[in-house]
C-alpha cells in the first residue's frame, strides 16, 4: 500500500480542507459538504459503528485505514480518528490512491 495518499492528506490539511474529529465530521457528513471520511483502523468499534451507520445513510464514501497516529502525523496534529475531506479532488486523489 502506498502513502502518497498521507502526503496529500497533509496537503489538504494545510489547504484547509480537512474536519477532523468525530463530532465535527459526523456534522459535516449530515450536511452533505463532506466527500470522503477517513477512519482509523483502531477506532473503537461504537464510532466507527456510528460513522459508517452515518456515511452510509447520507451516501460518503468512507475509508479504514492507518491508525490515529499516523493520521494524526499526517496533518500535523495530535491523534486522529476521524478525518473528513472537504474537497471534492483531494478527496478523488486520496480514494484512487487509497483503493491501490
Amino acid at each position: 500500500m502506498t502513502r502518497g495518499w498521507l502526503s496529500l492528506l497533509g496537503l489538504a490539511a494545510r489547504a484547509r480542507k480537512l474536519v477532523t474529529g468525530e463530532e465535527l465530521v459526523l456534522k459535516e457528513v449530515r450536511r452533505k459538504s463532506v466527500r470522503l471520511v477517513i477512519l482509523s483502523s483502531d477506532a473503537a468499534e461504537q464510532t466507527k459503528k456510528k460513522v459508517l451507520d452515518k456515511c452510509g445513510h447520507y451516501n460518503i464514501p468512507i475509508r479504514i485505514t492507518s491508525d490515529r497516529a499516523t493520521l494524526g502525523q499526517a496533518i500535523g496534529k495530535a491523534e486522529r480518528v476521524v478525518i473528513g475531506v472537504m474537497d471534492d479532488g483531494f478527496a478523488k486523489k486520496m480514494t484512487a490512491l487509497i483503493d491501490q
